[in-house]
């Protein structure tokens, strides 16, 4: 509604007919317009118009002008480029390719819809919550009359998740028609949407504080803040949370906040329980780069499994907009002198090294600044890896790190920081890095040995490693991540320099200065935990992006501080050399922060159904309440389900934890739709670092298993973390 009367919008609600393009032989005009509610976009899908369908601006995670996909760069001419434009949606849906009938109108499609995401992701969640109470509230109106009967009330009750016998409907009906008109309508729908939100736990801590004339004046809420919120704030600062969210009018002159004003505060990010301090970047990035944990993607080319799965430049795309760092190359000969990336000796597709290059430029730096990692698996001929390198310094140019920086032979890494913007490739080099700086020539061509991890596969396991024969040009590109063989930690600790690395799979643990990836055996592209090897200092643990679960929540979770950027420093005991710290046996030492965490699980709002189809079907909630950590901080506590009630349930259950070593420890809640005959349905779930909560009364968004939004969805919850 706050687009009221723009001409980006009016355009969108008109609509018009775009080119559907699914391959060269399948294009279709199509009738596409925004939906009157704003959040829904209609396409026509059969040229008669007997068919349609809908989608949802929720699920839609980008728009791309121009032939930004592999579906318009495959299938399209280049003339169409300005003409051309992309629907990208979250999870594994498939781009919507799309041609315009002219430039104007392609760019207009892309600013309008823009437009409209950008103040959709804008609401707060109270307006989320309204926005979808509105909108079950106009599909419950069948006949569309803006009045409300008896029915179609049991029928909106169904809808927002809650199960409600007849004689509580009708009590709710019959206390809202003040006019007795057998049908609610204006304020008495007003009234009975006030009924139905009223939260009466809000109303136990407001009364709680509110001794001002029954309202909460600014030093009552100061004293909120100070006592229940453990916030070391000033009286100015709780005035500017009055002024900044107080909805009454009158009530702000006097500096007081209402009921409203109290419940809008705790449902912005000042009352969530990510602590905002921690949303910018916030840490120091001046460290050595290995000093930081660096989030990492494994076969980053996949979209599916590593058997026969597509591999895909979107997959890369999707990997670099979630602050991905470190990404793979399996880089093999293709056709025409053309180098391939795939992966080796299975049946996944093959996209080229160039295309792959590409759009990493294109999409690297776009959610962080921060240093990508090129990861190459090269098992090219000689030819081949010389297009390889030519082909990473004309398309990433000045970007692309080819000489250490500074004038003399560094003894550490440069920090984050000082690399903002570049690239840095991870590969074998022919020599020392020393030769960067005399002019050391050595030939063209020389052999080392492959660790080729495509042979992990069961059946190639006793093939001897082969030595592989590697180009000066692709050599002389790895600067600060030269790719090692590991003996022991003896060897490397006494005899490999500091850009020296060692990769690993899975199974070993216990390491310092390194990159993990998965078992190749894991060929439907699981994931492993990836806590103990962050617990072991490891700082580039690479995962399967591609495959959702707990393993991705928890990576998600390690990046969410320090702006999302994909670096987060690592505790100070595991960046000093001298230290003793062992994540399985916890002696005294700076790593030992005991603490007592009581978190008290209160209510949840507006749970989602889980199973749509069925009109009847209402969630029967549980919440699960994790902590991940070094061995002694794991735990799990849960709380009992609640019957048909996704929509408010209270448990107000309370749970104790001990954390030893806060600083590597993460809280996870999981909602889940009980069911005593079959393994529960997920609903919803958040994940943390211990460090970055805050303590007090405190909402907790929920995300899908893919790690999106759920707009208005939360738990309400009460955290308390105590020295102990």
């Amino acid at each position: 509604r706050c687009l009221e009367g723009d001409p980006d919008l009016q355009f969108l609600l008109k609509g018009g007919d775009l080119l559907k393009v699914k391959s060269r032989s399948w294009r279709k005009t199509r009738y596409f317009r925004l939906n009157e509610d704003c959040k829904t976009v209609w396409q026509q899908t059969s040229k008669t118009f007997k068919s349609d369908s809908s989608f949802s601006l929720e699920d839609m995670d980008s728009v791309r002008y121009g032939r930004q996909t592999e579906g318009l760069q495959k299938y399209t001419d280049s003339s169409a480029d300005d003409r051309c434009f992309s629907i990208i949606f979250k999870g594994r849906r498939k781009n919507l390719d799309l041609i315009a009938s002219s430039k104007e109108e392609a760019k207009r499609w892309v600013s309008g819809l823009e437009k409209v995401m950008t103040v959709m992701h804008s609401l707060n969640r109270q307006q989320n919550s309204e926005h979808w109470i509105y909108n079950c509230m106009r599909k419950a109106d069948k006949n569309a009359d803006n009045k409300m009967s008896l029915k179609e009330l049991k029928h909106f009750l169904r809808q927002i998740n809650i199960e409600v016998d007849d004689s509580y409907a009708e009590m709710l009906f019959k206390k809202c028609d003040t006019s007795n008109s057998g049908t609610l309508e204006g304020s008495e729908i007003k009234h009975f949407y006030d009924l139905l939100t009223y939260r009466e736990e809000m109303d136990a801590i407001y009364g709680k504080y509110a001794s001002t004339n029954g309202q909460i004046s600014s030093s009552d809420l100061l004293n909120f803040l100070q006592k229940e919120q453990k916030e070391p704030v000033s009286l100015e600062h709780a005035k500017k949370l009055i002024e900044k969210y107080e909805v009454d009018e009158t009530s702000k002159q006097n500096t007081y906040m209402s009921k409203d004003g109290f419940l809008v505060y705790l449902n912005h990010e000042e009352g969530s329980i990510f602590n905002p301090a921690h949303k910018p970047i916030y840490q120091d990035m001046h460290r050595p780069l290995n000093h930081y944990f660096i989030s990492s993607s494994h076969n980053t080319y996949l979209m599916e499994d590593q058997l026969k799965g597509p591999s895909s430049t979107e997959a890369y795309i999707k990997a670099l907009v979630k602050s991905c760092r470190c990404v793979e190359l399996d880089c093999w000969d293709g056709a025409n002198g053309e180098p391939v990336i795939y992966h080796g000796h299975t049946l996944t597709s093959k996209v080229l090294f160039k295309d792959v290059i590409k759009a990493i430029k294109e999409y690297a730096f776009k959610t962080s600044q921060y240093p990508v990692i090129l990861s190459l698996e090269n098992h090219c001929s000689i030819e081949q890896q010389k297009i390889m390198a030519h082909h990473l310094t004309s398309i990433l140019g000045s970007a692309l790190l080819t000489q250490p920086l500074g004038h003399q032979m560094p003894n550490t890494f440069p920090g984050p920081e000082e690399l903002k913007g570049r690239f840095l490739i991870k590969g074998k080099r022919l020599n020392k890095l020393d030769a960067a700086f005399n002019n050391n020539t050595t030939d063209d061509v020389d052999s080392v040995s492959e660790e080729d991890e495509a042979a992990e596969l069961k059946e190639a396991e006793q093939k001897p490693k082969e030595k592989i024969k590697l180009a000066k040009e692709l050599s002389d590109l790895v600067i600060y991540c030269k790719s090692v063989h590991f003996s022991n930690f003896e060897h490397s600790r006494d005899y490999h320099a500091f850009y020296e690395m060692a990769s690993f799979k899975e199974s070993k643990k216990g390491l310092k200065y390194n990159r993990i990836y998965p078992a190749g055996s894991r060929t439907d592209s699981s994931n492993y935990n990836p806590v103990p090897l962050w617990n072991a200092g490891c700082q580039i643990v690479a995962l399967n992006f591609q495959t959702p679960g707990k393993e991705m929540d928890l990576n998600q979770a390690r990046f969410l501080p320090n702006g999302k950027c994909g670096y987060i420093l690592k505790p100070e005991f595991q960046r000093d050399p001298a230290s003793q710290f062992d994540p399985k046996n916890l002696r005294v030492g700076p790593w030992l922060k005991k603490k007592t965490l009581h978190v008290m699980i209160i209510s949840a709002q507006q749970l989602p159904k889980i199973n749509k189809d069925k009109q009847k079907s209402i969630v029967d909630p549980q919440v699960r309440v994790e902590i991940y950590g070094v061995p002694d901080d794991n735990a799990s506590k849960q709380t009992h389900h609640i019957d048909n009630n996704g929509f408010n349930p209270v448990w107000n259950t309370k749970f104790q934890f001990t954390i030893h070593v806060p600083e590597l420890a993460l809280v996870r809640f999981v909602v889940e739709d009980y069911d005593a005959a079959s393994p529960n349905d997920l609903v919803g779930l958040y994940t943390l670092p211990f460090t970055s909560m805050q303590n007090g009364y405190r909402h907790v968004p929920l995300l899908t298993k893919r790690g999106n939004l759920i707009p208005s969805a939360g738990l309400f919850v009460h955290i308390m973390a105590l020295d102990v």
